[in-house]
C-alpha cells in the first residue's frame, strides 16, 4: 500500500500540481476536490484519518495544536508541515521522496516539517 496525501486549503496548489507532474501515480487529493475550503483543522484531520491520508499543509501555526488535540483522543492521521518559505522545487522533491521511500505505517501519529 502506498502513501496517499491530502492537501488542506492552505497548501499552494502548485505543489500538488508539481508532485503529480513528477509522479502521476501519487494519490494526492486537493482541497478543492475534497471540498475543504473553510473546514476546520480538526475536521481535516478526521477526514485524513478516515481515508488513511497524510495531511500536507502550510499551516504551521495552528495545525500542530489540532494534531496534538486529535492525538489525545484517537489514532491520528499523519501531518507534513511545509513552510511557505520553502521553494516549490524543494517541497515537490521532498513529497515525492516521502512517497517513494516510506510506507503509510511509518507515518501514523507523526507530524514533521519538510524538507527534512
Amino acid at each position: 500500500m502506498k502513501i496517499k496525501f491530502l492537501a488542506d486549503a492552505s497548501l499552494n496548489q502548485a505543489i500538488v500540481s508539481g508532485v503529480l507532474r513528477a509522479e502521476p501515480l501519487i494519490d494526492f487529493l486537493t482541497a478543492s476536490a475534497g471540498r475543504l475550503a473553510g473546514v476546520a483543522d480538526d475536521e481535516v484531520l478526521a477526514i485524513a484519518s478516515r481515508e488513511g491520508r497524510i495531511v500536507v499543509t502550510h499551516d504551521i501555526k495552528t495545525m500542530p495544536f489540532y494534531f496534538a488535540q486529535f492525538l489525545s483522543t484517537a489514532e491520528c492521521p499523519r501531518v507534513i508541515l511545509i513552510s511557505q518559505k520553502t521553494s516549490l522545487a524543494e517541497a515537490i522533491e521532498s513529497l515525492v521522496l516521502v512517497w517513494l521511500a516510506s510506507e503509510p505505517a511509518e507515518w501514523v501519529n507523526r507530524i514533521c516539517r519538510l524538507p527534512f
